[in-house]
């Protein structure tokens, strides 16, 4: 058994924002005195990072007598909310959740009930890439004239962690080359989501020589690519610019050395938008984004442009989803996400340790060998067989960190 946890919850609830949260179906009345989990004032999801939490109850006036609370493990109380927020928040499983007391009692004379404890006791059903969240619902109230409302009557208590990894050093203009798939494996994608995390140890100044080509998803023959350099065309060095079938999107951001982002390029079937960690940067819809992807190329690999455009940093978290993220998903899957995720069609983590294979995580078969890469050394469209086995560097160290 894995070392016990305790969650809680604990800020005062606002009599207001109780009000506010109610439904057509449940209005709020003036004089009607209602409970609430503590903390839940302006939103059910409460993040944690504790050992140790008490769990209280909050009352929006005094108790004229003692108040008894009574709550539960309810799973459906997070299927609400990830249907309604577009979240895949999983259920902490009910046979590791222990509680103290399934009742929490407010004192006559107060508004908060005393702390009772509710405990995960063991943590081995955790799985890579989930959020693990568990759902708590108030389920009935005793004493004085207090209520309980459906629409805030739900606490779910979301872990959060940090993670160390490991990620690819792209810092060597040798590296640059192209992985292109079998006909067979060719994605047709009419909505989808590329996403990249990088970390730049330096960026190029405006100037004529301050491009730096980071990645590209495109068709066999380049057709239709999603491309990311910096600095193109006389923008500002630290800026990132899409060129995408959609129409061409240039970041908002100023990208800064030092520091690790998640990029996030969705196109619904109609716009293209760019999001920076979840935030969304800008959107085009002057073309047809619909694309096809077979071919991953890493820098930019034409013969000499693999010096003159290097990309200085490192990369991992590498996907393909062929539907559109929301927002809700691309924050909470800044770290990482589940290889079955719903539509996550390659995943390239990019963390491992040694080898020069980057290994697809869902299992569908998208493993890029960097022996069995090809390039482009004149730039005339003829590729050739190149073996960058030997130029595949993995690196760890403090900068390697994610907190979700």
């Amino acid at each position: 058994m894995n070392m016990i946890n305790y969650i809680k919850i604990g800020a005062a609830a606002l009599l207001l924002a109780a009000a506010a949260s109610c439904t057509e179906g449940d209005k709020f009345e003036p004089g009607r005195e209602i409970v609430v989990f503590t903390g839940t004032d302006y939103s059910p999801l409460v993040k944690t990072d504790a050992d140790s939490y008490p769990l209280t109850i909050t009352a929006t006036g005094v108790a004229s007598e003692d108040v008894t609370v009574t709550f539960k493990y309810d799973a459906t109380a997070l299927e609400e909310y990830n249907a309604s927020h577009k979240t895949t928040y999983v259920a902490v499983p009910e046979n590791v959740v222990s509680f103290d007391s399934r009742t929490a009692t407010i004192s006559a004379g107060s508004s908060v009930s005393l702390p009772t404890y509710v405990t995960i006791t063991d943590k081995s059903y955790v799985e890579d890439g989930y959020i693990y969240v568990l759902p708590l619902r108030l389920e009935s109230v005793k004493g004085d004239s207090f209520e309980i409302l459906d629409a805030s009557s739900s606490l779910l208590l979301r872990s959060t962690n940090t993670f160390t990894f490991y990620a690819l050093d792209v810092d060597n203009s040798e590296l640059s080359s192209n992985f292109i798939f079998e006909d067979s494996q060719a994605i047709e994608l009419s909505t989808y989501t590329y996403e990249i995390k990088f970390y730049a140890y330096s960026l190029k100044e405006t100037g004529t020589d301050q491009i730096c080509r980071m990645c590209a998803w495109e068709g066999k023959n380049e057709e239709k690519a999603n491309m990311l350099r910096f600095g193109e065309n006389g923008y500002e060095g630290h800026s990132l610019q899409l060129v995408s079938p959609a129409g061409n999107i240039v970041s908002n951001t100023l990208f800064d050395p030092g520091q690790w982002y998640m990029l996030s390029l969705v196109y619904d079937g109609s716009t293209m938008t760019m999001y920076v960690n979840g935030v969304a940067e800008e959107s085009k819809g002057t073309g047809d984004g619909t694309t096809t992807f077979q071919r991953f190329e890493l820098g930019m690999s034409w013969g000499g442009y693999n010096t003159r455009q290097l990309f200085s940093g490192r990369i991992c978290e590498v996907r393909v989803w062929d539907r559109a993220l929301s927002v809700s998903e691309m924050q909470e899957g800044i770290c990482k996400v589940a290889a079955g995720s719903d539509g996550l069609r390659c995943y390239w983590k990019m963390d491992q340790s040694s080898g020069y294979i980057f290994t697809d995580a869902t299992g569908n078969g998208y493993d890029m060998d960097w022996s069995k890469s090809q390039l482009d050394s004149n730039g005339d469209g003829t590729m050739e067989d190149s073996d960058k086995s030997s130029q595949v560097k993995w690196v760890f160290d403090e900068n390697n960190t994610c907190s979700n």
